[in-house]
């Protein structure tokens, strides 16, 4: 006898015990039901989608191409991102079949996104249209001709032409921002407002002054970030008023006081009210505070130079301080003010601000004085590739010098060397078969797709 699908659910509510059923046998009924509700569906109508567009760009050649799906397959998947940019720079697309693959990827993955928009080609947008989780897809540069690009294309093509202008005319590229500001998306309006960093001045002051009024909080942010790098601007002038109350000389030392309150006019200027979780709220307001002041304020406020600032004692509140101040060069790029605060402190995103010549040495010397550890790693992590023979050099030397004595400790580190060296160092490091290894790979890599 069929039982009824609401039948089933009351059984399933109530208990399959309470009502002399089988939980095996409910289970069963309950598939047979399902399984009667599909056959005994009427197909609905509709109709084959538009053919995918033609295709613009050249393929891939067949060994890199299979050299990809090997990747996609897990062998060295962690130079994936390195194929692809190298393949987006080359503008050559992946053969159809290894599309859903890297679709499915690039959903997860939000760093390798801007490569799959060129080199997917037609039918990588084709299949988004057709799979909302790869939708991601249509937001990236589709080509569209130049002189209908800001008002027909995508999201990436926006920025791209915007990013282009800038470049060119930086007058142009702002005037036109402007003109339309009232409709752009809010996650458009964050991009196209860092967008103007790229030779950013004293002229954009205005415009910026007014984006603090946006309703949106990240564009509100992005606005502040780039008028901290203008110190006439009015910004860096109320953040400097703030902030010479908040942190003073007394004697050799210095003394912060956060502040009382986030008002609703620091809030416009980009410090936000509510903390990360652990962090103590006058604390993240001071850190605020300081990140947003221009570092050519504090010598003279202080009596200092910057490398004497760095390493001074400050007392309460010094980590918040100190975390300011590396803000503060980071969005100023202040190589002085990096200088001096990763003497006392080396993080990654100080060297990231130091020139790529002066970020090899200082590395370099820093892997030489240090045992291989997660900082180590993470500080390297921020040293782009290709390293510099000093650099290679160094790294080189402590994964033979750990290999031999702390073997389990050094594979991330023969990993990320591997990521980073020059390629062409893979006939020369033969000691570390697994480093040869990673780097012939992308040598040949390199090579399939040149």
């Amino acid at each position: 006898m069929t039982v009824s699908w609401e039948e089933l659910v009351s059984a399933a509510l109530v208990g399959a015990a309470r009502r002399g059923v089988l939980p095996e046998s409910l289970l069963e009924q309950a598939a047979e039901q399902v399984v009667r509700t599909r056959a005994g569906r009427r197909p609905g109508k509709g109709s084959p989608p538009v053919p995918a567009a033609a295709e613009t760009l050249p393929l891939v050649p067949g060994a890199a191409a299979a050299r990809l799906a090997r990747m996609l397959g897990g062998e060295q998947g962690r130079l994936l991102t390195e194929w692809l940019e190298t393949a987006a720079a080359r503008r050559v697309r992946v053969p159809a079949e290894l599309i859903p693959g890297l679709l499915g990827l690039g959903a997860r993955d939000r760093s390798i996104r801007a490569y799959l928009g060129a080199v997917t080609g037609a039918r990588g947008r084709w299949l988004a249209g057709l799979n909302p989780a790869w939708a991601y897809l249509l937001a990236e540069p589709a080509h569209v001709p130049p002189d209908e690009v800001w008002e027909l294309g995508t999201s990436g093509d926006r920025r791209a032409f915007l990013t282009a202008l800038r470049r060119r005319d930086p007058t142009a590229a702002r005037e036109l921002l402007a003109r339309g500001w009232g409709a752009e998306t809010p996650e458009d309006r964050a991009v196209f407002v860092t967008i103007l960093g790229d030779g950013l001045a004293m002229a954009d002051e205005p415009f910026l002054e007014t984006v603090l009024d946006d309703r949106r909080r990240e564009v509100r942010q992005a606005a502040a970030d780039l008028l901290t790098r203008l110190p006439e601007s009015r910004l860096a002038r109320r953040m400097t008023a703030r902030v010479r109350r908040f942190v003073t000389r007394n004697g050799a030392r210095l003394r912060a006081e956060p502040p009382a309150a986030c008002d609703a006019a620091m809030e416009r200027d980009g410090v936000r009210a509510r903390p990360p979780a652990g962090m103590e709220t006058r604390g993240w307001w001071l850190q605020q505070v300081v990140a947003h002041t221009p570092l050519s304020f504090w010598p003279g406020h202080l009596g200092m130079r910057p490398d004497e600032i760095a390493v001074a004692g400050i007392g309460a509140w010094e980590r918040e301080v100190r975390m300011g101040w590396i803000r503060a060069a980071i969005l100023q790029r202040d190589t002085t003010w990096a200088r001096a605060l990763f003497e006392a402190e080396p993080l990654t995103d100080l060297l990231a601000v130091l020139p790529p010549e002066e970020q090899s040495r200082r590395a370099a010397e820093l892997v030489a004085g240090h045992p291989v550890d997660g900082q180590m790693v993470m500080m390297l992590g921020g040293v782009p590739r290709p390293w510099g023979p000093r650099l290679a050099r160094a790294v080189l030397q402590k994964i033979v010098e750990t290999t031999r004595t702390q073997p389990w400790n050094a594979g991330e580190l023969i990993r990320l060397a591997g990521e980073r060296f020059d390629p062409a160092m893979h006939t020369r490091v033969a000691e570390v078969p697994e480093l040869a290894a990673i780097l012939r790979f992308r040598f040949d890599m390199l090579e399939e797709l040149a």
